[in-house]
């Protein structure tokens, strides 16, 4: 990250834990026991520190964290372009929650929850960067070791400047497509709890935050939408952060296909429905939403807003 800022960009990295040569440098990040923005001084290891990013956050902030607490605005700035202060400000935010977060948690050996995890997964950024550290059976020099580390910089660095660039290039645009669905879902549905998107682009987050800001949290259940083959769909929206959704599409509707889904459901041009229930689709944007108005009448256990 500091590599991406002007100042930084030609700068020599050392490796060491010598106190009287760390003492010599311009910026010492995750050694040193000290944590000194205004000496750019960024450690996380000293039994004092606690800091997070925010504090609505529980996370402990690793030095990539506090590098990027102090950096990211500029680094946002430095990597898409942009001079709005709230688009930064925005990007800010959802750029520790989505990607420097997890690194946090897991130099600080935090895990995701507190239950048993089901599955290994081994394609996480830091396993990546793992693989690139010395055999422990082989030897190898400083100078080999400090190739493995520039190799480690560029693949974090190359994720971090994609997962910016796809938040401001993608992400961020499809806010105004789900901000006019929000504003028209009474003209979808005269309950309000669907909303037909233009065209098809990323909405759950932006969704979630739009419902909040709003006083809406929780009262929209299904999207509609068209798909890249032009088939139109009909999604539950899930609760955040879960694969539970607000309502589901009508369990005798699961697992079926086309003639067999119509029969069921008395709705012509059905394709199918998800053996989950979260997504089912439609000839016709008619039919996708006559799906998901049979879905909300059927549904007769109170929904909570979540």
């Amino acid at each position: 990250m500091l590599r991406l800022l002007p100042e930084f960009r030609d700068a020599s990295i050392i490796r060491t834990r010598d106190p009287a040569l760390l003492a010599t440098l311009d910026c010492v990040v995750d050694v040193g026991a000290e944590y000194d923005p205004e000496r750019l001084r960024f450690d996380h290891h000293q039994r004092s520190f606690s800091d997070t990013f925010s504090t609505s956050k529980k996370t402990r902030l690793s030095s990539a964290g506090l590098v990027y607490k102090h950096f990211g605005r500029e680094l946002i700035r430095q990597i898409t372009g942009t001079s709005d202060e709230n688009v930064l400000e925005l990007l800010y935010t959802r750029v520790y929650d989505g990607f420097i977060e997890a690194i946090d948690g897991n130099d600080n050996g935090i895990d995701a929850t507190n239950e048993r995890p089901r599955y290994v997964d081994n394609t996480t950024l830091p396993m990546r960067i793992s693989r690139l550290n010395t055999p422990w059976n082989v030897d190898e020099s400083e100078q080999e070791q400090l190739v493995r580390f520039e190799q480690a910089m560029e693949m974090a660095g190359t994720e971090f400047v994609a997962y910016v660039r796809g938040l401001y290039g993608q992400w961020l645009p499809a806010r105004a497509v789900v901000l006019e669905a929000f504003h028209k879902r009474f003209e979808t549905h005269a309950s309000g709890r669907m909303i037909y998107l233009e065209r098809w682009c990323p909405w759950k987050t932006h969704l979630y935050d739009i419902e909040s800001e709003n006083s809406a949290l929780g009262e929209i259940y299904f999207v509609l939408y068209r798909d890249h083959s032009g088939m139109w769909r009909v999604q539950a929206v899930n609760k955040p952060d879960s694969f539970e959704n607000r309502i589901s599409l009508p369990i005798e509707w699961r697992g079926l296909q086309d003639a067999a889904l119509e029969k069921v459901t008395g709705i012509r041009g059905c394709t199918f429905v998800h053996a989950s229930g979260f997504i089912g689709g439609n000839e016709t944007y008619e039919g996708a939403l006559a799906m998901a108005c049979l879905a909300l009448s059927m549904n007769t256990a109170p929904v909570m807003p979540t």
